[in-house]
């Protein structure tokens, strides 16, 4: 049986950044497609779905035009993983990025090694979910239930969408109950390079995720001065 090797298209307008994403990608077995401009994307995807998308928020003159793409691509394919890959580090532009769905914002700061090693969860996450039913690998906390093989999470039954870093930074907190995890072990936990206000700013929405499921949801406490802790029950 032939293996198709997983097509990953990269949407981003400087030539030699993306050629050098591309390079990486295929030296992993990867086949890649480039896209410099979302409408010629946008044309492509509506004929053939890649297997990830990666994206640049800023695409030429078209300043947010990796937003729209990315709307525009979550409404066609609601499971595609999509990745924002960007220089733009603001804190409103990674909340406006994953509220538009995408599964994970990495800044260009980060090194290649960790490109390849998200994008490898994402697609773990995928091929777990497509496996027939068996014993999945657990971290139970009460309510909580975190799948380590699909990187999905759930609190009294109900799943919460968690993008790959929140899933790792929950993963860290609730692995020892009490602990104080401080910012950078939680940076380390979801393999990226953030500074201490996106940190502050991740919590902020696991917490909001969590709430909209239970309101009363309490377990992530705020450390002050020193970090963030998974509340003992």
């Amino acid at each position: 049986m032939i293996v198709m090797a997983r097509h990953i298209a990269i949407v981003e307008d400087e030539p030699a950044i993306a050629e050098n994403y591309r390079d990486a990608f295929q030296r992993q077995g990867f086949q890649v497609s480039l896209y410099d401009n979302r409408p010629a994307a946008m044309a492509t995807f509506c004929q053939t779905l890649p297997d990830l998308a990666v994206i640049d928020v800023g695409l030429g003159d078209d300043v947010e035009g990796g937003f729209e793409l990315c709307r525009e691509l979550r409404s066609l394919a609601p499971t595609l993983p999509i990745v924002f890959l960007t220089a733009r580090d603001d804190e409103l532009d990674v909340i406006s990025g994953l509220r538009l769905g995408a599964d994970d914002y990495l800044t260009k700061d980060i090194s290649i090694a960790h490109v390849l090693a998200r994008v490898n969860a994402l697609f773990r996450r995928v091929d777990a979910l497509q496996q027939p039913h068996r014993e999945p690998d657990k971290l139970d906390r009460g309510k909580l239930a975190l799948d380590m093989d699909c990187l999905t999470a759930s609190w009294a039954d109900t799943e919460i969408p968690l993008t790959v870093t929140e899933f790792w930074m929950v993963h860290a907190l609730a692995l020892h109950p009490g602990h104080v995890k401080n910012r950078q072990q939680l940076m380390d936990a979801a393999r990226v390079v953030l500074d201490d206000n996106t940190i502050t700013s991740h919590v902020k929405r696991i917490r909001k995720k969590f709430q909209l499921v239970d309101a009363g949801f309490t377990a992530i406490e705020t450390a002050y001065g020193m970090g963030y802790r998974w509340k003992v029950a």
